[in-house]
Order: C-alpha cells, then sequence, then structure tokens
C-alpha cells in the first residue's frame, strides 16, 4: 500500500510539474487539474520547493528550468501576455527622439512592434542586432532603423562577431533596451554564448541608461549561462512580468532600485 501511495504522489509531483511548465501556476486551478484538494497541491509544492525543482510566487508557483536555449520560433509562442505587458511598459522609457538600441529577442520584438504603432516616437533612430526587431520597425512611420553588421545567430537571429563590435564603436545610446536569456539578481544578465554576452557589454558601455527586458521564468533557471553585469550605463533597470518568485524579486529590487513589475503579477 506504501509503494502504490508513493508511486500515486511521484506520478501526481510528475503531472505538477508539467502544469507548472505549461503555465498553470495557481493554487486552485492546478487543485481543479489534479483532481485533488489546495491543501494537497500545498503540500507538493512545499516537497518540490524543498528539493529545488520549483521556485513559490505569491499563490502559486514557477517550475525551475536547467537552461536551454530556445530557437526564436519556438521563443515567440511563449509568455505572450507577459512579455506584451513588459512593451507596453517600457515604451513608457523610450524617448521621442534621439538614438536608441534594441535588442534581439522575442521580448524586444514585441517592444519593437508597440514603438511601430506609436504615433509620439516620430525622429527616433532605433538601432538593433536583431533580424526581426528591424523588420517590426521598417515601415514605422519617422523612425529611422539601423540594422547592425555582424553573423547571424541562427537560434536568436541575432547578429554577433567583430563586425558587430566595429560598429557599436561609432555609436552611441540615449537607452539600450536588452533582453536576456537568464537574470540573475546578484550575478547579473546570462546569454547563451559569450559573444552575444559581449556584445551586450558593449552596448551598455555606450548607453546613458539600460534596460533588461524579461519575463519571470527567466528568474527561475538554475544552470545560467554565460553571465555579464553591464557596466557604465548611468542606469540599470530590469522590467519584469509574469508570476515571479517574490524572493528574487526582492534582491533584484534591493540591488537595482529602478527594477519595476509590467503588471500586477508581483
Amino acid at each position: 500500500m506504501t509503494g502504490t501511495t508513493r508511486r500515486g504522489t511521484r506520478e501526481r509531483h510528475t503531472a505538477l510539474l508539467t502544469l507548472l511548465r505549461d503555465g498553470v501556476t495557481q493554487v486552485e486551478e492546478l487543485a481543479g487539474r489534479l483532481a485533488v484538494s489546495p491543501s494537497t497541491v500545498r503540500r507538493d509544492l512545499a516537497r518540490l520547493t524543498s528539493t529545488g525543482q520549483i521556485a513559490r510566487t505569491y499563490g502559486g508557483a514557477l517550475a525551475r528550468e536547467a537552461f536551454h536555449e530556445r530557437h526564436i520560433a519556438e521563443s515567440t509562442k511563449l509568455a505572450r501576455a507577459a512579455k506584451a505587458a513588459i512593451a507596453t511598459a517600457a515604451l513608457e522609457m523610450v524617448p521621442t527622439s534621439g538614438t536608441v538600441f534594441i535588442d534581439a529577442g522575442t521580448t524586444c520584438g514585441a517592444l519593437a512592434r508597440r514603438l511601430a504603432t506609436s504615433p509620439a516616437h516620430a525622429g527616433l533612430t532605433v538601432v538593433t542586432r536583431g533580424l526581426e526587431t528591424a523588420v517590426a520597425l521598417a515601415d514605422a512611420e519617422g523612425v529611422d532603423v539601423v540594422l547592425l553588421g555582424g553573423r547571424v545567430r541562427r537560434m536568436s537571429h541575432g547578429l554577433i562577431g567583430p563586425l558587430t563590435d566595429l560598429a557599436l564603436e561609432r555609436l552611441s545610446f540615449e537607452h539600450a533596451f536588452l533582453g536576456a536569456d537568464a537574470v540573475d539578481p546578484a550575478r547579473g544578465v546570462g546569454e547563451p554564448t559569450l559573444e552575444e554576452t559581449v556584445v551586450k557589454e558593449r552596448v551598455a558601455a555606450r548607453s546613458g541608461q539600460v534596460a533588461v527586458l524579461a519575463d519571470a521564468t527567466k528568474l527561475t533557471v538554475q544552470a545560467a549561462p554565460p553571465v555579464t553585469s553591464p557596466r557604465g550605463a548611468a542606469q540599470r533597470g530590469c522590467h519584469c512580468s509574469g508570476r515571479a518568485d517574490p524572493h528574487r524579486c526582492q534582491r533584484l529590487r534591493a540591488r537595482h532600485s529602478s527594477a519595476r513589475r509590467a503588471s500586477s503579477f508581483w
């Protein structure tokens, strides 16, 4: 009987992790999906938290993931509402004129799409290393788009390499909006390759202000890729959305007073 009970618990834990990875994060909804009581779900979440498999959030949890880089086509399908909320919040930080940098990636692409339909930013120059970012802004009225040179990474469609570095040496930005594959409150921004890490460092060093745009899942990555803590920027901030781990959010705000949420999820 004990063996059957343990097997049932393991199977429930597996199903719970699957639901969390699919974006079902609230206790009441998890209980309904698993056909168990909320108290059972809370006990399961406590157990999974103690083993490091999940991170607790207000009213729910997020599955912790070992880092693996997703292709941009896959990333586009994930956390759409969170990315849209981040883009809306970040748009408020974009100056109406001057030069800004908008990174590659799906969250920065969401900002580019919001910017493309904003009548308040005529006269703005946007420099980017992202193919999707450039395309999103290509027909935007009054926005001048500069696409950096370099080699295109297949996974992110971001430009990297010596030509990218050479172009950045000749540019400066009032504000830079950077994407991230992982965000650690203490270590900084994680990227899948050292080349992309170097690009972000160069951009940050040549920017008056820097904002990292990342949804809450980027705060739960366990095995972080190469990390940078950009230096040289007058102000650094992080825009997040989603049901983020409150303890990590507090640590993030403690290190970056300008860190802010992009929705009411925190």
